[in-house]
């Protein structure tokens, strides 16, 4: 892990092998330590052990302490089956909503080539590095009368075939040539209220079944296409 001495912590990077963490990043993941550890499957005595051992060390030592439990985290989840499904669309945008499609994007560790948020307050962290929704999801909301589309949300992967209440933080998908590890659920912004017909973005929280879209952390780089194959590996 190293960090670069002589600046303010806003403008800080650690880096903890391939991942790297801004001062924002530090700060938001370390406040929201138990809530990715539990809802990746840590048990309650290993999410109190470590705790206790974040609780005596700075950000910059904590988060290469948080960050192999966090991939790691697993004891209390009962993992499904080996799924398989189809990416139906991918997107990107220069900031905000709704994502542009593209044909194919390139896949960092930071997440796709070209796409940016347009605030990182609650966004861009190596855990979200990655967007992935349902199109079984967004077709049920249509139905409903919402107007909502691929891409409109805020999702870079659109995958289609698999059962979405398996998609759950601590379950790794392998998207064309990136293999990745499903981190948290992407709790909505009213940036989203646009998408249904009472505004209600809450709509898709994770709280009302298995409608959210989720993050997950890049695991193996790579290229995805249209048209991929989606493996639910658990």
């Amino acid at each position: 892990m190293i960090a670069h001495a002589g600046v303010a912590f806003r403008d800080m990077h650690v880096a903890v092998g391939q991942y790297v963490f801004s001062g924002t990043d530090l700060r938001r993941t370390m406040h929201q330590a138990d809530e990715l550890l539990a809802a990746n499957g840590a048990s309650s005595d290993r999410r109190r052990r470590v705790g206790e051992a974040l609780h005596e060390l700075d950000p910059v030592a904590a988060i290469g302490v948080l960050w192999p439990e966090l991939l790691a985290a697993r004891d209390d989840r009962v993992l499904p089956h080996q799924a398989v499904g189809v990416v139906v669309r991918l997107s990107r945008s220069d900031g905000g909503v709704p994502k542009r499609s593209a044909d194919d994007v390139t896949v960092g560790f930071r997440g796709v080539a070209g796409d940016r948020q347009a605030t990182r307050a609650h966004h861009g962290r190596p855990w979200q590095a990655l967007c992935l929704w349902s199109r079984e999801v967004i077709d049920a909301l249509v139905a409903e009368g919402h107007p909502i589309a691929p891409g409109a949300a805020g999702e870079n992967v659109t995958i289609a075939g698999l059962p979405w209440e398996d998609v759950t933080p601590g379950v790794r998908l392998r998207i064309g040539e990136v293999l990745c590890q499903v981190s948290a659920y992407a709790v909505p912004c009213r940036q989203n209220a646009r998408w249904f017909i009472d505004g209600r973005f809450d709509r898709i929280h994770h709280s009302n079944g298995p409608v959210s879209r989720v993050y997950a952390t890049v695991i193996q780089p790579g290229a995805i296409r249209s048209d991929d194959t989606v493996v639910l590996e658990p």
